[in-house]
């Protein structure tokens, strides 16, 4: 008896890139393997090359997807019938949603683009840069005080807040989580006009040049770490930028591993060093405390830029007993935020509270610590009105 043949999905390409985004978000570009995507998709490794030629064209195509997914959604809203004010507040609901439904694959806008080449690269940026501008105009529609750089300023900030949800995994339940990131959009959007901060060509105030040869190697694979990625970095790299013979590195660190375990224990040292200091000047004075919090940790993104960005981005490279020790100190450190924004507004639920934090972060992080070129020192003061805007606000 003749066996029909069994049909591949028309799909199967969308779902080997979707199985792909998720997994790069979830492991790292380089702890995933293409057997292991075939496996999530159900077909064999071999198989995969029918659709993509290897692993970075799956990420290109992931990419794009999430690019016209939040296109789409924007394009949508838009279009519809209402005023510019209606037509707004369709986008941050959609992105919202957006948000929501592709959690697991978000990611891939702030930090697994740093694989892609600097033509893709560049076409990602530069589509979101579109889409800003187009919600931007609509923006000044609502508000025409505004510039343009403001108003995309403004815009931008109300993206990343929305965006949050991919940097964490605090429970979010639909219906609250949209109407939350919403307000959170809109208290962005509202706050007040930024003033010019000058040329974005700066890079702020500069860290203090290490003083001592173990500083120096840790300070060098920091900074290597962010320009090109933990697994393009050897340990004779950091030696050859560090002025040292690769053999001379383990005398202060047994391996790679161990720099960027380092890299982590010293910026959450640092995020508690200021954490302390701010609780401490502000006393019983819960309002002053956040401030503080949020002053503190936007100095850190903005003085320690390449630590902040390896902070973000490598997470999933480190060994299991300092990934699991920095996350349990991570979470303390983001509940100490939620305890004084409960404080400062009593009517906020502690799950409320928590994505207020983490969006918050967010804004700070990419309007202060991802951007290239980095922004001016004179910035920061919008950056940190911005993330105040975002908990106090929404």
């Amino acid at each position: 008896m003749r066996q029909t043949p069994v049909k591949r999905p028309k799909n199967r390409k969308a779902q080997i890139a979707l199985a792909a985004a998720e997994l790069f978000c979830a492991r790292g570009y380089h702890g995933v393997g293409v057997d292991e995507i075939a496996g999530v998709v159900g077909i064999t490794g071999p198989a995969i090359y029918r659709h993509f030629p290897n692993k970075y064209a799956m990420l290109v195509h992931a990419t794009r997807e999430l690019g016209l997914s939040v296109r789409t959604a924007v394009d949508t809203a838009l279009n519809g019938t209402g005023d510019a004010e209606q037509q707004v507040d369709r986008v941050l609901e959609a992105l919202a949603v957006l948000s929501l439904e592709q959690r697991r694959v978000t990611g891939l806008y702030q930090w697994e683009n740093r694989y892609l080449t600097a033509e893709h690269r560049t076409e990602f940026r530069r589509g979101l840069a579109a889409l800003i501008d187009r919600v931007g105009e609509r923006v000044r529609a609502v508000r025409p005080e505004l510039d343009r750089v403001q108003a995309r300023l403004l815009t931008r900030a109300a993206f990343s807040a929305i965006a949050s949800l991919s940097t964490h995994r605090a429970p979010a339940a639909r219906a609250r989580a949209t109407d939350l990131l919403r307000r959170a959009g809109w208290a962005l959007l509202r706050a007040d006009p930024p003033e010019p901060a000058g040329p974005a060509t700066g890079a702020g105030s500069r860290p203090a040049t290490p003083d001592s040869r173990r500083e120096i190697v840790l300070a060098t694979a920091i900074r290597l770490f962010h320009q090109h990625g933990y697994h393009a970095v050897g340990m004779e790299d950091i030696g050859r930028a560090a002025g040292l013979r690769a053999s001379s590195l383990y005398r202060y660190f047994p391996g790679k591993s161990d720099l960027l375990a380092a890299a982590y224990h010293r910026a959450a040292d640092r995020v508690a060093a200021s954490t302390a200091t701010s609780l401490d000047v502000a006393g019983d004075d819960d309002q002053a405390a956040l401030r503080g919090l949020v002053e503190g940790f936007v100095a850190l993104t903005f003085d320690h830029r390449d630590l902040v960005a390896v902070y973000l981005a490598e997470n999933n490279n480190l060994p299991d007993r300092d990934r699991h020790e920095l996350r349990r100190i991570q979470r303390e450190q983001v509940e100490q935020w939620v305890r004084l924004l409960e404080s400062v507004r009593p009517g906020l639920s502690t799950p409320d509270a928590r994505l207020l934090v983490h969006a918050a972060h967010n804004v700070v992080t990419d309007l202060g610590g991802a951007t290239d070129p980095a922004p001016p020192d004179a910035f920061r003061s919008v950056v940190t009105s911005m993330a105040l805007t975002v908990v106090h606000r929404a």
